[in-house]
Protein backbone atom coordinates (compact mmCIF):
# COMPACT_ATOMS: atom_id res chain seq x y z
CA UNK A 1 0.00 0.00 0.00
CA UNK A 2 2.79 2.82 -0.76
CA UNK A 3 1.38 5.46 -2.06
CA UNK A 4 3.66 5.92 -4.63
CA UNK A 5 3.04 2.72 -6.19
CA UNK A 6 -0.59 3.09 -5.90
CA UNK A 7 -0.40 6.96 -7.24
CA UNK A 8 1.46 6.05 -9.85
CA UNK A 9 -0.13 2.66 -11.39
CA UNK A 10 -3.57 4.66 -10.46
CA UNK A 11 -2.45 7.14 -12.98
CA UNK A 12 -1.04 4.84 -15.56
CA UNK A 13 -4.27 2.58 -15.38
CA UNK A 14 -6.77 5.55 -15.73
CA UNK A 15 -4.17 7.21 -18.71
CA UNK A 16 -4.88 3.49 -20.27
CA UNK A 17 -8.45 3.83 -20.21
CA UNK A 18 -8.25 7.11 -22.22
CA UNK A 19 -9.57 9.21 -19.71
CA UNK A 20 -7.86 12.55 -20.02
CA UNK A 21 -4.48 12.89 -18.62
CA UNK A 22 -4.79 15.88 -16.55
CA UNK A 23 -7.63 14.42 -14.18
CA UNK A 24 -5.45 11.12 -14.26
CA UNK A 25 -3.14 12.96 -12.48
CA UNK A 26 -4.98 14.87 -10.17
CA UNK A 27 -6.96 12.34 -8.87
CA UNK A 28 -4.53 9.59 -8.61
CA UNK A 29 -2.41 12.68 -6.63
CA UNK A 30 -4.94 13.04 -4.06
CA UNK A 31 -5.70 9.40 -3.67
CA UNK A 32 -1.81 8.55 -3.17
CA UNK A 33 -1.67 10.89 -0.78
CA UNK A 34 -4.63 10.27 1.38
CA UNK A 35 -3.10 6.81 1.38
CA UNK A 36 0.16 7.85 2.60
CA UNK A 37 -1.79 9.74 5.25
CA UNK A 38 -2.75 12.90 4.62
CA UNK A 39 -6.29 13.75 5.00
CA UNK A 40 -8.12 14.77 1.81
CA UNK A 41 -8.58 18.42 2.43
CA UNK A 42 -4.26 18.52 3.18
CA UNK A 43 -3.45 15.86 -0.15
CA UNK A 44 -6.01 18.90 -2.28
CA UNK A 45 -4.21 22.14 -0.61
CA UNK A 46 -0.32 19.89 -0.69
CA UNK A 47 -1.38 19.46 -4.75
CA UNK A 48 -2.54 22.88 -5.36
CA UNK A 49 0.37 24.43 -3.53
CA UNK A 50 2.51 22.17 -6.15
CA UNK A 51 1.17 23.28 -9.24
CA UNK A 52 3.10 26.45 -8.94
CA UNK A 53 6.25 24.61 -9.78
CA UNK A 54 5.11 23.87 -13.35
CA UNK A 55 3.78 27.43 -14.24
CA UNK A 56 6.95 28.32 -15.84
CA UNK A 57 7.24 25.66 -18.26
CA UNK A 58 3.53 25.57 -19.11
CA UNK A 59 3.31 29.86 -19.42
CA UNK A 60 7.02 28.63 -21.66
CA UNK A 61 5.22 25.78 -23.67
CA UNK A 62 2.41 28.51 -25.00
CA UNK A 63 4.37 31.56 -25.97
CA UNK A 64 6.19 29.11 -28.04
CA UNK A 65 2.99 27.35 -29.46
CA UNK A 66 1.92 30.93 -30.62
CA UNK A 67 5.81 31.71 -32.52
CA UNK A 68 5.42 28.05 -34.01
CA UNK A 69 2.05 29.88 -35.11
CA UNK A 70 3.65 32.61 -36.77
CA UNK A 71 6.24 30.68 -38.12
CA UNK A 72 4.09 28.44 -39.48
CA UNK A 73 2.44 32.11 -41.71
CA UNK A 74 5.28 33.27 -42.76
CA UNK A 75 5.40 30.00 -45.07
CA UNK A 76 9.14 28.85 -44.51
CA UNK A 77 8.00 25.76 -42.99
CA UNK A 78 5.37 25.66 -46.08
CA UNK A 79 8.18 25.81 -47.96
CA UNK A 80 10.16 22.93 -46.53
CA UNK A 81 7.01 20.89 -46.76
CA UNK A 82 6.55 21.89 -50.36
CA UNK A 83 9.73 20.96 -51.36
CA UNK A 84 10.14 17.49 -50.33
CA UNK A 85 6.61 16.81 -51.48
CA UNK A 86 7.88 18.00 -54.76
CA UNK A 87 10.78 15.53 -54.39
CA UNK A 88 8.79 12.80 -53.64
CA UNK A 89 6.67 13.56 -57.01
CA UNK A 90 3.17 12.03 -57.60
CA UNK A 91 4.05 8.89 -58.79
CA UNK A 92 7.22 7.56 -57.06
CA UNK A 93 8.80 4.33 -56.93
CA UNK A 94 9.12 2.27 -53.72
CA UNK A 95 12.80 3.10 -53.71
CA UNK A 96 12.42 6.89 -54.17
CA UNK A 97 10.03 6.61 -51.28
CA UNK A 98 11.96 4.39 -49.17
CA UNK A 99 14.89 7.12 -50.12
CA UNK A 100 12.96 10.31 -48.72
CA UNK A 101 11.69 8.48 -46.14
CA UNK A 102 15.42 7.51 -44.99
CA UNK A 103 16.08 10.95 -45.05
CA UNK A 104 13.29 12.45 -43.34
CA UNK A 105 14.00 10.22 -40.51
CA UNK A 106 17.60 10.69 -39.83
CA UNK A 107 16.92 14.37 -40.55
CA UNK A 108 14.77 14.39 -37.39
CA UNK A 109 17.19 12.64 -35.75
CA UNK A 110 19.73 14.71 -36.19
CA UNK A 111 17.47 17.45 -34.92
CA UNK A 112 16.69 16.16 -31.95
CA UNK A 113 20.36 15.25 -30.85
CA UNK A 114 20.93 18.80 -31.51
CA UNK A 115 18.39 19.92 -29.50
CA UNK A 116 20.10 18.65 -26.32
CA UNK A 117 23.70 20.42 -27.02
CA UNK A 118 24.76 21.31 -30.21
CA UNK A 119 21.17 24.12 -30.08
CA UNK A 120 20.03 23.01 -26.48
CA UNK A 121 16.10 23.90 -27.33
CA UNK A 122 15.01 21.22 -26.31
CA UNK A 123 11.69 20.03 -27.31
CA UNK A 124 11.12 23.88 -28.45
CA UNK A 125 11.75 22.74 -31.91
CA UNK A 126 9.04 20.08 -31.75
CA UNK A 127 6.02 22.38 -32.78
CA UNK A 128 7.69 24.50 -34.96
CA UNK A 129 9.14 21.41 -36.97
CA UNK A 130 7.03 18.76 -37.27
CA UNK A 131 3.24 20.53 -38.06
CA UNK A 132 4.24 20.89 -41.59
CA UNK A 133 6.01 17.91 -42.61
CA UNK A 134 2.39 15.60 -41.26
CA UNK A 135 1.44 16.06 -44.99
CA UNK A 136 4.71 14.40 -45.87
CA UNK A 137 4.60 11.47 -43.60
CA UNK A 138 1.29 11.04 -44.44
CA UNK A 139 1.77 11.05 -47.96
CA UNK A 140 4.78 8.44 -47.36
CA UNK A 141 1.70 6.38 -45.60
CA UNK A 142 4.78 6.90 -42.43
CA UNK A 143 3.33 5.39 -39.07
CA UNK A 144 4.09 8.42 -36.45
CA UNK A 145 4.85 6.30 -33.43
CA UNK A 146 7.67 5.35 -35.23
CA UNK A 147 8.46 9.02 -35.58
CA UNK A 148 7.50 9.52 -31.47
CA UNK A 149 10.07 7.16 -30.69
CA UNK A 150 12.39 8.51 -32.89
CA UNK A 151 11.51 11.85 -31.31
CA UNK A 152 11.98 10.66 -27.48
CA UNK A 153 14.98 8.84 -28.80
CA UNK A 154 16.95 11.58 -29.55
CA UNK A 155 15.81 13.67 -26.56
CA UNK A 156 16.33 11.28 -24.11
CA UNK A 157 19.30 8.70 -25.11
CA UNK A 158 21.27 12.07 -25.92
CA UNK A 159 21.97 13.28 -22.88
CA UNK A 160 22.13 9.96 -21.09
CA UNK A 161 25.00 9.12 -22.96
CA UNK A 162 26.49 12.88 -24.36
CA UNK A 163 28.17 15.20 -21.40
CA UNK A 164 27.31 18.66 -23.25
CA UNK A 165 24.78 20.46 -22.99
CA UNK A 166 21.53 18.84 -21.11
CA UNK A 167 23.81 15.69 -21.41
CA UNK A 168 26.09 17.81 -19.12
CA UNK A 169 23.85 18.72 -16.97
CA UNK A 170 22.13 15.46 -16.19
CA UNK A 171 25.94 13.49 -16.27
CA UNK A 172 27.87 15.76 -14.69
CA UNK A 173 25.74 18.52 -12.48
CA UNK A 174 23.31 15.84 -11.44
CA UNK A 175 24.48 12.30 -11.88
CA UNK A 176 27.94 12.77 -10.83
CA UNK A 177 28.23 15.02 -8.16
CA UNK A 178 25.53 13.13 -6.42
CA UNK A 179 27.50 10.23 -6.53
CA UNK A 180 30.44 11.33 -5.12
CA UNK A 181 28.36 13.44 -2.10
CA UNK A 182 26.87 10.21 -1.39
CA UNK A 183 30.46 8.51 -1.19
CA UNK A 184 30.83 6.83 -4.34
CA UNK A 185 34.08 7.53 -5.92
CA UNK A 186 33.54 7.98 -9.70
CA UNK A 187 35.02 10.12 -12.44
CA UNK A 188 33.87 11.31 -16.19
CA UNK A 189 36.05 8.82 -17.40
CA UNK A 190 33.54 6.63 -16.12
CA UNK A 191 30.38 7.83 -17.34
CA UNK A 192 30.20 6.52 -21.23
CA UNK A 193 31.63 3.26 -20.29
CA UNK A 194 28.47 3.22 -17.27
CA UNK A 195 25.75 4.57 -19.35
CA UNK A 196 27.04 2.73 -22.57
CA UNK A 197 25.72 -0.58 -22.27
CA UNK A 198 21.88 1.03 -21.52
CA UNK A 199 21.88 3.48 -24.13
CA UNK A 200 22.90 1.10 -26.53
CA UNK A 201 19.49 -1.27 -25.32
CA UNK A 202 17.59 2.08 -26.47
CA UNK A 203 19.21 2.14 -29.51
CA UNK A 204 17.96 -1.61 -29.97
CA UNK A 205 14.78 -0.71 -28.95
CA UNK A 206 14.60 2.38 -31.45
CA UNK A 207 15.66 -0.24 -34.58
CA UNK A 208 12.97 -2.70 -33.26
CA UNK A 209 10.65 0.37 -33.67
CA UNK A 210 11.14 1.36 -37.28
CA UNK A 211 12.21 -1.63 -38.72
CA UNK A 212 9.33 -4.45 -37.11
CA UNK A 213 6.77 -2.65 -34.97
CA UNK A 214 5.49 0.21 -37.08
CA UNK A 215 7.45 -0.64 -40.23
CA UNK A 216 4.06 -1.05 -42.15
CA UNK A 217 2.03 1.84 -43.61
CA UNK A 218 -0.34 3.52 -41.53
CA UNK A 219 -3.10 6.12 -43.10
CA UNK A 220 -4.02 8.94 -41.93
CA UNK A 221 -7.32 11.53 -43.31
CA UNK A 222 -4.84 13.98 -44.96
CA UNK A 223 -8.44 16.22 -45.28
CA UNK A 224 -7.55 17.26 -41.44
CA UNK A 225 -3.50 17.60 -41.87
CA UNK A 226 -4.66 20.27 -44.81
CA UNK A 227 -6.35 22.19 -42.12
CA UNK A 228 -3.32 22.26 -40.09
CA UNK A 229 -0.65 22.90 -43.36
CA UNK A 230 -2.33 24.37 -46.66
CA UNK A 231 -0.61 22.41 -49.18
CA UNK A 232 -1.16 24.92 -51.91
CA UNK A 233 0.76 27.71 -51.20
CA UNK A 234 2.10 31.39 -52.53
CA UNK A 235 5.42 32.00 -51.04
CA UNK A 236 6.08 35.73 -49.98
CA UNK A 237 9.91 36.06 -50.15
CA UNK A 238 10.12 39.13 -47.38
CA UNK A 239 8.24 37.08 -45.01
CA UNK A 240 10.63 34.38 -45.40
CA UNK A 241 13.70 36.44 -44.87
CA UNK A 242 11.66 37.79 -41.39
CA UNK A 243 11.33 34.62 -40.32
CA UNK A 244 14.88 33.54 -40.74
CA UNK A 245 15.20 36.97 -39.11
CA UNK A 246 13.09 35.95 -35.83
CA UNK A 247 14.05 32.38 -35.60
CA UNK A 248 17.75 34.04 -35.78
CA UNK A 249 16.69 36.19 -32.33
CA UNK A 250 14.87 33.71 -31.02
CA UNK A 251 16.87 31.12 -30.83
CA UNK A 252 20.15 33.58 -29.73
CA UNK A 253 18.12 35.09 -27.17
CA UNK A 254 16.98 32.12 -25.35
CA UNK A 255 20.19 30.83 -25.44
CA UNK A 256 21.92 34.16 -24.05
CA UNK A 257 19.08 34.43 -21.49
CA UNK A 258 17.89 30.72 -21.08
CA UNK A 259 14.57 31.61 -21.15
CA UNK A 260 12.24 29.61 -23.89
CA UNK A 261 9.59 32.61 -22.68
CA UNK A 262 11.82 35.93 -23.59
CA UNK A 263 13.01 34.44 -26.78
CA UNK A 264 9.73 33.44 -28.26
CA UNK A 265 8.07 36.60 -26.76
CA UNK A 266 10.44 38.80 -28.98
CA UNK A 267 10.55 36.29 -32.03
CA UNK A 268 6.43 36.68 -32.08
CA UNK A 269 6.77 40.37 -31.76
CA UNK A 270 9.63 40.56 -34.63
CA UNK A 271 6.78 38.71 -36.96
CA UNK A 272 4.07 41.01 -36.13
CA UNK A 273 6.09 44.25 -36.72
CA UNK A 274 7.30 42.75 -40.14
CA UNK A 275 4.03 42.32 -41.11
CA UNK A 276 3.72 38.84 -41.20
CA UNK A 277 0.98 38.69 -38.69
CA UNK A 278 -1.22 42.03 -38.98
CA UNK A 279 -2.10 43.69 -35.77
CA UNK A 280 -5.92 42.89 -35.92
CA UNK A 281 -4.81 38.70 -36.31
CA UNK A 282 -2.02 38.73 -33.65
CA UNK A 283 -4.96 37.80 -31.14
CA UNK A 284 -5.84 35.13 -33.36
CA UNK A 285 -2.44 33.97 -33.98
CA UNK A 286 -1.80 33.93 -30.31
CA UNK A 287 -4.79 32.40 -29.51
CA UNK A 288 -4.02 29.83 -32.14
CA UNK A 289 -0.49 28.71 -30.75
CA UNK A 290 -1.84 28.66 -27.00
CA UNK A 291 -4.42 26.63 -28.09
CA UNK A 292 -1.63 23.71 -30.18
CA UNK A 293 0.23 23.76 -26.47
CA UNK A 294 -2.43 24.36 -23.89
CA UNK A 295 -2.48 20.86 -23.04
CA UNK A 296 0.91 20.47 -22.47
CA UNK A 297 1.37 23.02 -20.58
CA UNK A 298 -1.33 21.91 -18.05
CA UNK A 299 0.02 18.16 -17.90
CA UNK A 300 3.40 19.98 -16.93
CA UNK A 301 1.10 21.53 -14.05
CA UNK A 302 -0.84 18.97 -13.16
CA UNK A 303 2.32 16.52 -12.62
CA UNK A 304 4.18 19.38 -10.22
CA UNK A 305 1.17 19.02 -8.11
CA UNK A 306 1.44 15.04 -8.26
CA UNK A 307 5.21 15.33 -7.39
CA UNK A 308 4.18 17.75 -4.49
CA UNK A 309 1.79 15.45 -3.07
CA UNK A 310 4.19 12.21 -3.21
CA UNK A 311 7.15 13.99 -1.57
CA UNK A 312 4.95 15.09 1.27
CA UNK A 313 3.81 11.44 1.80
CA UNK A 314 7.03 10.48 2.47
CA UNK A 315 6.40 7.27 -0.27
CA UNK A 316 9.77 7.14 -2.04
CA UNK A 317 11.77 6.88 1.00
CA UNK A 318 9.78 3.71 2.48
CA UNK A 319 9.49 2.25 -0.33
CA UNK A 320 13.07 2.22 -0.81
CA UNK A 321 13.81 1.43 2.68
CA UNK A 322 10.89 -1.22 2.42
CA UNK A 323 12.94 -2.88 -1.07
CA UNK A 324 16.22 -2.89 1.00
CA UNK A 325 15.29 -4.77 3.72
CA UNK A 326 13.13 -7.33 1.52
CA UNK A 327 16.51 -8.15 -1.20
CA UNK A 328 19.12 -9.10 1.29
CA UNK A 329 23.05 -10.17 0.07
CA UNK A 330 21.12 -11.08 -3.40
CA UNK A 331 23.06 -8.14 -5.98
CA UNK A 332 20.89 -9.44 -9.18
CA UNK A 333 17.60 -8.99 -7.51
CA UNK A 334 19.02 -6.13 -5.40
CA UNK A 335 19.90 -4.57 -9.27
CA UNK A 336 16.44 -5.36 -10.64
CA UNK A 337 14.24 -4.20 -7.94
CA UNK A 338 15.96 -0.80 -7.83
CA UNK A 339 16.15 -0.23 -11.53
CA UNK A 340 11.80 -0.98 -11.36
CA UNK A 341 11.72 1.29 -8.30
CA UNK A 342 12.99 3.99 -10.49
CA UNK A 343 11.39 3.52 -13.19
CA UNK A 344 8.03 4.18 -11.09
CA UNK A 345 9.79 7.24 -9.55
CA UNK A 346 10.50 8.56 -12.61
CA UNK A 347 7.07 8.09 -14.42
CA UNK A 348 5.12 9.59 -11.29
CA UNK A 349 7.46 13.11 -11.30
CA UNK A 350 7.89 12.93 -15.12
CA UNK A 351 11.49 13.91 -14.93
CA UNK A 352 14.77 11.82 -14.69
CA UNK A 353 16.92 15.02 -13.96
CA UNK A 354 14.49 15.43 -10.65
CA UNK A 355 14.82 11.69 -9.70
CA UNK A 356 18.84 11.26 -9.31
CA UNK A 357 18.31 13.54 -6.40
CA UNK A 358 15.89 11.77 -4.20
CA UNK A 359 17.02 8.04 -5.39
CA UNK A 360 21.27 8.60 -5.14
CA UNK A 361 21.51 9.18 -1.11
CA UNK A 362 19.61 5.93 -0.81
CA UNK A 363 21.05 3.70 -3.52
CA UNK A 364 24.62 5.08 -3.07
CA UNK A 365 25.33 3.29 -0.29
CA UNK A 366 23.32 0.63 -0.46
CA UNK A 367 25.29 -0.37 -3.96
CA UNK A 368 28.10 -0.05 -1.80
CA UNK A 369 26.83 -2.23 1.02
CA UNK A 370 26.50 -5.03 -1.58
CA UNK A 371 29.11 -4.79 -3.16
CA UNK A 372 28.78 -3.42 -6.57
CA UNK A 373 31.63 -1.91 -8.04
CA UNK A 374 31.46 2.41 -8.70
CA UNK A 375 31.14 1.38 -12.54
CA UNK A 376 28.16 -1.00 -11.62
CA UNK A 377 26.58 1.68 -9.25
CA UNK A 378 27.07 4.71 -11.42
CA UNK A 379 25.16 2.56 -14.11
CA UNK A 380 22.16 1.51 -11.62
CA UNK A 381 21.38 4.84 -10.29
CA UNK A 382 22.24 6.62 -14.02
CA UNK A 383 19.57 3.88 -15.48
CA UNK A 384 17.20 4.01 -12.52
CA UNK A 385 16.83 8.11 -12.85
CA UNK A 386 16.41 7.89 -16.77
CA UNK A 387 14.10 5.16 -16.43
CA UNK A 388 10.34 6.10 -17.36
CA UNK A 389 11.36 9.59 -18.53
CA UNK A 390 10.45 7.88 -22.10
CA UNK A 391 7.40 6.41 -21.16
CA UNK A 392 5.54 8.85 -18.96
CA UNK A 393 2.67 10.60 -19.61
CA UNK A 394 3.80 13.46 -17.56
CA UNK A 395 7.40 14.12 -19.07
CA UNK A 396 8.06 16.39 -22.07
CA UNK A 397 10.02 13.87 -23.90
CA UNK A 398 6.59 12.66 -24.28
CA UNK A 399 4.61 15.56 -24.53
CA UNK A 400 7.21 16.89 -26.87
CA UNK A 401 6.34 14.16 -29.92
CA UNK A 402 2.85 14.77 -29.07
CA UNK A 403 2.57 18.21 -29.49
CA UNK A 404 4.23 18.25 -33.06
CA UNK A 405 2.57 14.78 -34.37
CA UNK A 406 -1.18 15.62 -32.75
CA UNK A 407 -1.64 19.08 -34.53
CA UNK A 408 -4.30 17.83 -36.74
CA UNK A 409 -5.70 15.32 -34.03
CA UNK A 410 -4.77 12.58 -35.51
CA UNK A 411 -1.99 11.52 -32.61
CA UNK A 412 -3.08 9.54 -29.19
CA UNK A 413 -0.67 11.20 -26.76
CA UNK A 414 -0.84 8.07 -24.50
CA UNK A 415 -1.72 5.25 -26.99
CA UNK A 416 0.48 6.79 -29.77
CA UNK A 417 3.98 8.42 -27.67
CA UNK A 418 3.56 6.88 -24.53
CA UNK A 419 3.05 3.40 -24.95
CA UNK A 420 5.48 2.77 -28.17
CA UNK A 421 8.18 4.42 -25.95
CA UNK A 422 7.67 2.81 -23.00
CA UNK A 423 7.84 -0.48 -24.63
CA UNK A 424 10.94 0.03 -26.87
CA UNK A 425 12.94 1.75 -24.22
CA UNK A 426 11.84 1.17 -20.85
CA UNK A 427 12.17 -2.87 -20.96
CA UNK A 428 15.58 -2.39 -22.94
CA UNK A 429 16.71 -0.02 -20.33
CA UNK A 430 15.89 -2.36 -17.68
CA UNK A 431 17.53 -5.26 -19.25
CA UNK A 432 20.88 -3.41 -20.21
CA UNK A 433 20.86 -1.42 -17.04
CA UNK A 434 20.68 -4.96 -15.27
CA UNK A 435 23.38 -6.45 -17.10
CA UNK A 436 25.24 -3.58 -16.99
CA UNK A 437 25.29 -3.93 -13.13
CA UNK A 438 26.44 -7.41 -13.20
CA UNK A 439 29.23 -7.43 -15.79
CA UNK A 440 30.66 -4.03 -14.63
Amino acid sequence: MNPVVIAVCLMLVLSLLRINVVIAITLSAIVGGMVGGLSLTDAANTFAGGLGGGATIALSYAMLGAFAVAIARSGITDLLAFNIIKALGKNASAGRMLWIKTLLLVSILLVAVSSQNLVPVHIAFIPILIPPLLHVMASLKLDRRAVACLLTFGLTATYMMLPVGFGGIFLHTVLLANMVENGVEVTRSMLPIAMGIPVFGMFLGLLVALFFTYRKPRLYDESKIVAVEPEHIQINVPHLLIAMVAILCALSLQLYSNSIVLGAMVGFMIFTFGGVIKFKESQDAFTQGVKMMSMIGFIMIAAAGFAAVIKATDGIGTLVQAVELSMGDNKPLAALVMLVVGLLITMGIGSSFSTIPIIAPIYAPLCLALGFSPLAALAIIGTAGALGDAGSPASDSTLGPTSGLNADGQHDHIWDSVVPTFIHYNIPLIGFGWLAAMVL
